[in-house]
This record gives C-alpha cells, structure tokens and sequence, in this order.
C-alpha cells in the first residue's frame, strides 16, 4: 500500500511524496536508507479520481527525462554510486510519480539487478531504445556515455515536438473560439433577425430564403447535427485506437498532399537519429535497425524496417532495401546510406541526413505559421461575408425602404 510522508533531507529540505511499503515502519525505514528523516507518515487514502491516476498528467516529458538523463551521466562520470546519484536525483524531481519511479529504480540497482533492468521495470518512462543504450554502455564500460548520446537525443526530439506544438497552439486557438461562436449565433442572434427580415421583407431574394430555411432547419434538428457530428468524431478516434485504424491513419496521413510529406521528413528524421545514436553508442546495425523499428512511431515505416532488419541480416546493405521505396525513402537519404556504408562513417551520414530534415521541418513549420494568419483571416472573412450577404444586406435594404 502507498503512504503519504513528510520529511527532511539532508540538506534540511522539507520533502513530500509517497512511498509505497507493506506498513508505516518498512516505508520509514525505506525512506532512511535514502537519506530522508520522515517528519509525518499516513496511508494514502484510496481515490477512484487523483491526479496521480490520470495517465496524461502522469507522463513523463521528453525534457524531463532529457534532464535526468544529462544529470545522471555528469554523476556518474564524477564516479559518484549509481544508488546515490539515484537518490540524489530523486530529491530535486518535482513529479511525484517520476521521483516515485526514480527511488524503487535505486531500490532495484541496491537489491543487485543492473541499471538497464530497473529501468526496464518501468518502460512507460524507459522505452526499448533507451533501456537498449544503457545495456550497451553497461557491457562497454561507458554508462555515462551512454546517458549522453540519451541527452543529446531527447533533446532534439524535445525541440522538434516543441516547434510543431507551437505552430499549432494559434490555429486551435482560434478554431476552438469559433466553434464556441458560431452556436451561439446559430441558435440564439440569427432566429432574431430571421423573425425581423421576415417582418420587414416582402420578398427576401431566393439566396436569402435559402439561408433562411437552413436556418429554420438548424434550429429544429441542430442538436442533431451536432450530436451526430460529435458520435462520428468518438467513432473516428476509437477507429484510430484500434490495430487497424491506427494502421489505416498512419497509411493516409502520409499521402495527404504537403501534410504527408512534412510527416514523411519527421519519420526520417526519427529513423536516421535513432539508428546513428544506437550505432555510435556501439550497437551493432541488425540490433539498431530491430530497436529502431520497435520506435519509429509509423506503422509503414515500420514495415519497411522490418524488412530491412531481416534483409541486412541475411548480407544485404540497407541502402539496397530502402531503393525499393522511393516514396517513403528519397533518393538523398539512399544516396547518404549508401556511401556510409562504403566509407564504414554510416552513423556520421545518418546524422547529417538528421540535420538536414530538423531544418526542412524548422522551415516548414515557419513557412507553416506564417501562411496560417492570413488564411483564418480569409477563412473567418468569409464566414462574415456569408452571414452579411444572406441575411443582413437584405434586412438593412428593406430598413432602408422604409
């Protein structure tokens, strides 16, 4: 069971958090081999709804984890004990859930399973490819070289979720208010200046009557509407859940026209720096290319690297396999494999094939947000023009007559 605790730390901090144990004394006793003087201990009280609970707000970020993970390697290059270093860390973790997972971590290395085990413990924070890494820096000696190249990677793939997380806060933003907007007008101003235009209005023009109607046909049936429009969107994303849905989405979302290739140079981009991080941290290429694969994030994708692993394995070069797929693989990419692999510098090609797409999505996310404005304004203008032209104009021209 879990219990709630308040200590000191060494230093004199006060420390809270939760600590699971089999009773009040084994969790004060667990806390004290950490260096932790417990001030106040009481079980938690079961809640169906905590925020511990809730998955989302339970993640660890890349950046978090890009922190710990540079944090560590600077310890345990100083030579300080890999228990320590753990508990250490623990401390300053802000997330009640990662300084949980981070302490059991050190309990597991203290009890005689290695790093790359404790972390495997916990593979909704340490995924294959990391757990991977640390197992390669453990059988090479170079665990802190290891955390290192991890660093390095998460904090690329930070700044790249970063930039296109931004790109996209504006357009939600306003996409949101207007669908708040547009019920209100709906349902509430546009039945008052029908009433009014029919009143005012002998013979409302037939563009006019039209909107009328829909109008009318909104006002009776639009909770139907809506209802309908919001089932379909629960349908689309449990469809999307499933095995197959995710399978058809990740096919489709690489062939709509600019979106799809955009998602093509991310999936490269992800492809290229994971195999050159797992290779210049000594992974052989098969094991690279199997880890890669289990991470890559797109289901044709990862096919492709499937094959690529089973074909590599059996003699074939890399560069061969991906020749087979100039949609997904461009001739560039194949190109820089393919002399990588002659000259024996593959990891040093597969970065600049990384650095090469960062910029390519950099400058379409700019491109991106910078074309945005002016289309929500045309777009939004539009709305505007519609309503002043179906209803307004014709009740300011019948005022006018009067």
């Amino acid at each position: 069971m879990k219990y709630i605790y308040q200590a000191r730390s060494k230093e004199g901090k006060v420390e809270t958090g939760t600590v699971e144990a089999s009773s009040k004394e084994a969790a004060a006793l667990l806390l004290q081999k950490y260096n932790i003087f417990v001030t106040s201990i009481k079980e938690q009280t079961p809640l169906i709804f905590r925020v511990e609970n809730i998955g989302f707000l339970n993640k660890v970020s890349k950046k978090d984890l890009a922190i710990f993970s540079r944090q560590l390697a600077v310890m345990v290059q100083s030579r300080v004990p890999i228990t320590q270093s753990l508990k250490s860390l623990a401390i300053q973790i802000k997330s009640p859930s990662f300084k949980e997972k981070v302490l059991k971590i050190s309990q597991l290395v203290e009890e005689g399973n290695s790093l790359s085990e404790a972390f495997a413990a916990f593979p909704e924070v340490f995924n294959i490819f990391y757990v991977s890494l640390i197992k390669t820096g453990e059988a090479s000696g170079k665990i802190s070289e290891s955390l290192y190249y991890l660093s390095d990677h998460l904090e690329r793939e930070h700044d790249l979720s970063s930039q296109i997380t931004s790109a996209m806060i504006y357009p939600i933003f306003v996409i949101s208010v207007l669908f708040v907007v547009l019920p209100i007008v709906i349902f509430f101003v546009m039945p008052r200046l029908v009433d009014l235009l029919k009143e005012t209005t002998a013979k409302p023009p037939m563009f006019t009557r039209m909107m009328i109607d829909f109008y009318g046909f909104l006002a009776n049936y639009g909770w139907i509407v809506m209802l309908g429009f919001f089932l379909l969107i629960l349908f689309l994303i449990y469809y999307f859940t499933t095995k197959e849905g995710r399978k058809r989405y990740d096919e489709l979302s690489l062939k709509i026209p600019f979106i799809g290739e955009f998602f093509k140079k991310i999936f490269l981009s992800r492809f290229a720096e994971n195999i050159s991080t797992l290779i210049g941290a000594g992974l052989s290429i098969n094991n690279a290319l199997k880890i890669t694969t289990d991470t890559v994030g797109n289901s044709v994708y990862k096919k492709i690297l499937a094959e690529t692993e089973e074909r590599v394995s059996e003699g074939e070069k890399i560069s061969a396999v991906l020749l087979k797929y100039p949609e997904y693989a461009p001739p560039f990419v194949v190109q820089m494999i393919e002399v990588g692999e002659e000259t024996g510098t593959l990891d040093k090609n597969l970065m600049e094939i990384v650095n090469f797409y960062n910029k390519e999505i950099k400058r379409a996310v700019e491109t991106f947000t910078v074309l945005l404005e002016p289309i929500l304004i045309v777009f939004l203008g539009i709305v505007v023009a519609f309503l002043a032209v179906s209803v307004i104009e014709p009740l300011y021209g019948s005022l006018g007559s009067i």
